[in-house]
């Protein structure tokens, strides 16, 4: 019934975001409501998800996609895809910020607002479940799972360092990671900021 989307690069976000409504087709279940609080008479006036895959997948192109619980999103996205006769999206392609945390937090929950939790984000805002705005949340714990809460810049040639992660063995952490030592004229500019 809802798609949020935000875009990062180089662990920060963009202005690109994609959100958009979709009318299920179907009657909304009282228990489903309850969790994001979108009603039949709101999603009868959305766009069916013919008309807006194509624009999704425009927008996704071919990015590493950060999903919390990815399996269970996915399998929502590729049964419409299916029923649109397009080619399905790999789980591989999807990094699963559950699994990311459940490796690092062995034990601890892993629940989106559990996270924020764990890592100080203000989610007080977040009374229903809102794809955009869970997906602004998301960001945040992400960033903080890879510990990365700052971009990292070479602030002698203002290129970006070269951060690669293993999508695929990301469960090892194989983070590189360059250490930048600041010229004097840019500690004084840090100070002056």
């Amino acid at each position: 019934v809802e798609i949020g989307c935000v875009e990062l690069r180089d662990h920060v976000a963009t202005e690109n975001l994609y959100h958009q409504y979709v009318n299920p087709e179907q009657p909304m279940p009282k228990e489903a409501f309850e969790i994001h609080g979108l009603s039949d008479e709101f999603l009868i006036k959305q766009p069916v998800m013919a008309e807006v895959m194509d624009e999704f997948l425009d927008f996704i192109g071919e990015a590493t996609l950060v999903i919390h619980n990815a399996e269970f999103d996915l399998r929502f996205i590729n049964a419409e895809l299916n029923g649109l006769g397009k080619p399905l999206l790999n789980v591989d392609r999807a990094l699963d910020t559950v699994q990311l945390a459940r490796e690092k937090f062995p034990g601890a929950p892993a629940s989106l607002d559990a996270l924020c939790k764990r890592f100080n984000i203000d989610n007080s805002k977040r009374d229903k479940h809102n794809a955009l705005a869970d997906c602004h949340l998301l960001k945040e714990v992400y960033i903080n799972l890879l510990d990365q809460k700052e971009p990292k810049f070479n602030l002698e040639t203002n290129e970006n360092i070269d951060l690669k992660l293993n999508y695929n063995t990301h469960k090892k952490s194989n983070v590189l990671r360059k250490i930048i030592k600041l010229s004097d004229d840019e500690l004084k500019l840090h100070k002056k900021y």
